[in-house]
């Protein structure tokens, strides 16, 4: 069969997320430095939006016939609770991405330089004073869930055909505008690990305590929209037959 290795797959998850995270999170200290000391704008958040969006859409297209593009650990926990997607290669798919998360933040530094290191790196954080632990919980959650549900739509069996790239970019889109200003709208547990592991590491601040709130919320919100779209989906030829099948992203 026509079907990729696992070194193949692995190589185009760590791409992927490398990619999503050079553009979309490199996306939030380059507009920083354009904007020098004006205040954040609505036009930057709509912005950083595009960035993530336009990047999902060009590793769908460039990633997805490869290994699914995932790119994102809370849509392989998601694929894989449903039985979708095999648990033995999550391991591997969540070291490939966070993996490339790290190599996209070099990426950034090494195209920005201290200007991003002390810009925050794009770091996703919240302000205690104004966000809540229960608020960025329901942020994430929310996001992550929008997201993840519009992947399974997206490459289910009756869904159009050839648009499910610009399907999961739009959601992407979507999500980040109301997520962004309670939490930065990681909605990606390898977006959120990546960035924060190399601003440490060049001496950055990071909100450690705060990292089990994007990783809960982020894994709970896939596996709830895995589940969700299972119950409204699917009919009883999706449940007697298995047809739904992640790898048709690739086709």
């Amino acid at each position: 069969m026509d079907e990729s290795r696992l070194w193949q797959r692995l190589a185009a998850e760590f791409l992927g997320t490398a990619f999503l995270v050079f553009v979309g999170v490199g996306s939030v200290p380059a507009l920083a430095a354009a904007r020098g000391n004006a205040p954040f704008t609505g036009s930057e958040l709509g912005f950083i939006s595009l960035s993530f969006a336009t990047i999902v859409i060009v590793t769908a297209y460039v990633f997805g016939y490869v290994s699914g593009n995932h790119i994102n650990p809370a849509v392989t926990v998601g694929f894989a609770a449903v039985g979708k997607f095999p648990w033995r290669e999550v391991p591997h798919y969540l070291v490939a991405q966070v993996a490339g998360a790290i190599v996209g933040s070099l990426g950034i530094v090494g195209v920005l330089g201290n200007t991003a290191v002390k810009g925050g790196l794009g770091v996703a954080a919240f302000n205690p004073e104004v966000t809540t632990v229960p608020q960025a919980l329901l942020a994430e959650f929310l996001g992550t869930f929008i997201l993840v549900y519009a992947v399974f739509g997206a490459v289910f069996r009756k869904a159009a055909a050839g648009w499910f790239g610009l399907i999961i970019g739009l959601a992407v889109f979507a999500a980040i505008i109301p997520v962004a200003p309670a939490t930065g709208a990681s909605i990606n547990p390898a977006r959120t690990i990546g960035p924060m592991l190399v601003l440490q590491a060049l001496g950055g601040e990071v909100h450690w305590n705060q990292l089990w709130v994007y990783l809960v919320a982020e894994f709970l919100g896939g596996v709830a929209a895995a589940f969700t779209f299972a119950l409204i989906a699917h009919t009883k030829l999706d449940l007697s037959d298995n047809v739904l099948d992640p790898e048709v992203v690739a086709k």
